[in-house]
């Protein structure tokens, strides 16, 4: 849904990654150091500071917006950069959810079912955009972004409430679930009738 967004966030960040570019910053470094402040935020989570966690998850998501504005400002995007930029959100996923696991606040078998979701719904895309010759299949209830604004919401909600997190991680499993079901569908409508007499 936020995804609409993108192209619109993308121009405001361009002056950033233009400076950040002139400075000899490169894409792949920040999409790294984005990784690096994800850990953080899981030792914060681990050490029951949600607070703090969160603060770590919104400056995750700022940086990892700024690796594509430098690439692009700097004209070196490259196809193993937009790999490397995935393969590190989803390991800044893991870290995040694991962090909230040993700090207690969700139970682990809870945690195994929404990183289940969050990792079969990129696969999904991943395996339509490439197996199945999609040019995109970046449809469904919730993207990253989405995921991402209800772990903070769990996360400053839980200073109010014991069960915040737990509810938004469970809620964010749910919906992972439902964006893979989703994924095939689309693929699957899209595709129908390529297969024939193969």
């Amino acid at each position: 849904m936020l995804g609409r967004l993108r192209e619109k966030y993308q121009t405001l960040m361009q002056p950033m990654g233009k400076a950040l570019g002139g400075l000899g910053v490169t894409a792949n470094a920040i999409t790294t150091l984005s990784l690096l402040i994800s850990c953080l935020a899981a030792i914060a989570y681990a050490m029951r500071f949600p607070l703090f966690g969160a603060l770590g998850v919104i400056g995750s998501g700022f940086v990892d917006m700024l690796d594509g504005a430098v690439a692009r400002a700097t004209g070196k995007t490259t196809r193993f950069g937009a790999v490397y930029d995935h393969v590190l959100d989803r390991y800044a996923e893991f870290v995040i959810l694991i962090g909230i696991g040993f700090g207690g606040f969700v139970e682990w078998y809870l945690i195994l079912f929404c990183l289940l979701g969050m990792v079969m719904a990129s696969f999904v895309r991943a395996k339509a955009e490439s197996v199945g010759g999609l040019k995109s299949c970046t449809v469904g209830i919730a993207e990253r972004q989405e995921k991402l604004i209800l772990l903070l919401a769990g996360s400053v909600l839980q200073v109010f409430f014991s069960y915040a997190l737990l509810v938004s991680v469970a809620v964010v499993g749910v919906l992972s679930h439902i964006t893979v079901l989703q994924r095939l569908n689309y693929t699957y409508n899209q595709i129908r009738g390529l297969d024939v007499g193969i």
